[in-house]
């Protein structure tokens, strides 16, 4: 593993262990997003994954990055080797992808950004591994198998952290939590598209604080 690599996965270490949730968050309005972080901040939730899933997403992360005291953001739905440079650009700390293509892995490895790969199998999950990527994104964890899945993949690859995200709930969140290999869990759920509409920051800044005293079960 190269030294910037190591450095890569020191960082993503760091960003994984900030807390038990990482916060995965859809900004359809450039407005909400530096109240939105801070509510999420004052809950105890400092890691914010934007995802780049609406026109405003690159200022939104600009905003939470100058704003935002104690704020770690990142980029989320990382798909094409433009947007590690336009997160970069826009503050990110971190960048997350659903996947892992070959022309991700590549661009990925031109970042200075720490990048965290999404895999759904072992074999994505060894690829992976042979390119020095000791840090995953499981997803869709649910749907590819849950804590099923994590269990069977800690035996032969028990080198591996995790970040499951895609249909975790509050409710199952602690079961992930408990596994060996799990780091954190991301989380749709502490942000929801109703009370992002009505400004509802005591409402986020309580599901934060209810994420942030997660523990295993």
């Amino acid at each position: 593993m190269s030294e910037a690599m190591a450095k890569r996965q020191q960082a993503l270490a760091h960003t994984l262990g900030l807390g038990p949730v990482v916060a995965v968050v859809v900004v359809e309005r450039l407005a909400d997003a530096v109240p939105m972080a801070r509510a999420l901040v004052a809950g105890g939730v400092r890691a914010i994954e934007v995802t780049l899933r609406t026109p405003v997403a690159l200022d939104a992360m600009r905003a939470i990055a100058a704003e935002v005291e104690g704020a770690h953001v990142g980029a989320g739905t990382v798909i094409t080797p433009a947007d590690f440079a336009a997160a970069e650009r826009a503050g990110a700390r971190f960048a997350v992808s659903p996947g892992a293509t070959a022309t991700l892995v590549a661009a990925a490895a031109d970042s200075a950004l720490p990048w965290l790969p999404g895999v759904a199998t072992a074999s994505e999950a060894m690829a992976a591994l042979e390119r020095g990527h000791r840090h995953l994104k499981l997803f869709p964890a649910e749907a590819a198998g849950g804590t099923a899945l994590l269990r069977g993949l800690h035996g032969p690859l028990p080198g591996l952290r995790f970040c499951p995200t895609g249909g975790i709930t509050p409710a199952s969140a602690g079961n992930y939590l408990a596994l060996p290999n799990v780091a954190c869990v991301g989380g749709s759920w502490l942000t929801p598209a109703d009370r992002m509409a009505a400004g509802d920051w005591p409402r986020i800044e309580a599901l934060a604080r209810e994420a942030s005293a997660l523990r295993p079960r």
